[in-house]
């Protein structure tokens, strides 16, 4: 599934094609995506002008003067930026037209994405308004992570994945962010102190950074807006490495499952 990263190389790729442009129409080929495509968004966005393209958590924000959409990428979902005239493929669900000619084409085959219309202030839509800190924001840091974390009895790497506390940190980045830290995946919130609060928070925030940096990771259905794949998968510290040498102390990585997720740390480094 597309996370954090995925969603701001995204939003950057698309943006500068869509801020500041009027859009000629929106065809919806198909309205079963995860919610159903409201009906009658086409008529309500034609000829509006995208004021802003943004992102909250994993959602991509487009702004208009009365309202907004939202846009989830779901499990297997990509945004193209094409020429008007691109001939549709069988899993492209939906293409938002723009008067200079080009195409957002919005393409999901599994269909666990969305795109949805809120009156108003799109940041103000239900799907929104229980997430946590965005990690790349100023407010988020390791006293803000330790004062939300620290009297919960969960793993924490379930903690830092609960998209109520902070979101966007998926599985693979979890992952590696806990392997900086020198944290096990499974130790509990209550049982970590101050200071690797600290220095958690400052891994999480290197590794997002880091993953936007390279595009995002492609480990089987993400592309970037050009259709280039993310690169982030060959700077993998221990995500998918299971039996591979830890690039830290030479220990075997491991795989175990916590929260129903593959989770791979290493024994040596990680406690």
């Amino acid at each position: 599934m597309p996370e954090l990263p995925e969603v701001e190389t995204t939003r950057r790729g698309v943006a500068p094609w869509l801020e500041g442009v009027d859009i000629e129409r929106l065809v919806v080929r198909d309205r079963r995506l995860r919610w159903p495509v409201p009906r009658g968004l086409e008529a309500r966005v034609a000829g509006k002008r995208i004021l802003a393209v943004e992102r909250r958590g994993k959602y991509l924000l487009l702004r208009l003067d009365d309202g907004g959409m939202l846009l989830h990428l779901g499990m297997s979902g990509s945004l193209r930026v094409l020429d008007e005239g691109s001939e549709a493929g069988p899993h492209d669900h939906v293409d938002l037209v723009t008067r200079d000619g080009k195409v957002l084409r919005f393409r999901d085959p599994r269909r666990f994405g969305c795109l949805l219309w809120q009156a108003g202030d799109v940041a103000d839509h239900p799907l929104l308004k229980s997430l946590g800190v965005e990690p790349l924001s100023e407010e988020f840091d390791g006293h803000w992570l330790w004062r939300h974390a620290h009297r919960r009895r969960a793993a924490i790497k379930s903690i830092i994945m609960n998209a109520r506390i902070v979101v966007g940190v998926g599985n693979i980045y979890a992952a590696e962010a806990l392997h900086g830290a020198g944290i096990h995946p499974q130790r509990e919130g209550t049982r970590i102190s101050t200071a690797r609060y600290r220095a958690l928070a400052e891994e999480i925030q290197e590794t997002l950074r880091a993953a936007i940096e390279q595009g995002g990771t492609t480990l089987r259905d993400f592309t970037r807006a050009d259709g280039n794949p993310g690169y982030f998968s060959q700077k993998l510290k221990v995500y998918d490495r299971e039996g591979e040498a830890c690039y830290r102390c030479q220990r075997p990585v491991r795989r175990i499952v916590s929260g129903q997720r593959a989770t791979y740390y290493c024994p040596g480094c990680q406690r």
